[in-house]
């Protein structure tokens, strides 16, 4: 890490982890609810670190604005480091099934979002929606799924809070 972030003090890294945690999930559920993507049970199981790691980052900031104990703020930095490693793994597992490299879960179900409630459309709906598969990738930009962005994310997110935990109090 260059010598100018590290004299940095920890409270701008556990903002930036904050918002990038944020960022990424919202835009995950964009492309969801706005998209009319439908999450495989992979795509759900790596959101979880950002669901977890939105509050940590955010108890990081706050403990760094309001001058808590530097050993919190780290520890926290560095907790919310470690769920993002832990959702690039996901997303590596993930892409790797998508890319055939190894094996996918043998079962990836999720309930099928938009069905409705009506008896007489029932059928209709059922026809017109499928479910999402773990090992085909509903959508690439770039050559990369959506798990494969998802690495992105989370080893920038990652290298970020490691900043802050080696920041300069």
């Amino acid at each position: 890490m260059p010598a100018a972030l590290r004299n940095q003090p920890p409270l701008p890294f556990a903002v930036l982890l904050a918002l990038g945690m944020a960022a990424t999930v919202g835009g995950a559920l964009g492309f969801e609810h706005i998209g009319g993507y439908i999450p495989c049970a992979l795509c759900l199981l790596q959101r979880l670190p950002y669901y977890y790691g939105i509050p940590v980052a955010v108890l990081a900031a706050l403990s760094a604005a309001f001058g808590g104990p530097s050993w919190l703020t780290r520890g926290l930095l560095l907790v919310g480091c470690v769920m993002m490693l832990v959702g690039a793994g996901l997303g590596v597992y993930h892409a790797g099934a998508e890319w055939g490299f190894w094996e996918g879960p043998s079962t990836c179900a999720t309930t099928a979002q938009g069905i409705s409630q009506n008896a007489g459309d029932l059928l209709g709906d059922l026809d017109a929606k499928t479910p999402p598969s773990c090992t085909e990738a509903s959508f690439r930009y770039l050559g990369l799924s959506f798990a494969g962005w998802n690495v992105i994310a989370s080893l920038i997110l990652a290298a970020i809070a490691f900043g802050g935990v080696r920041a300069k109090k």
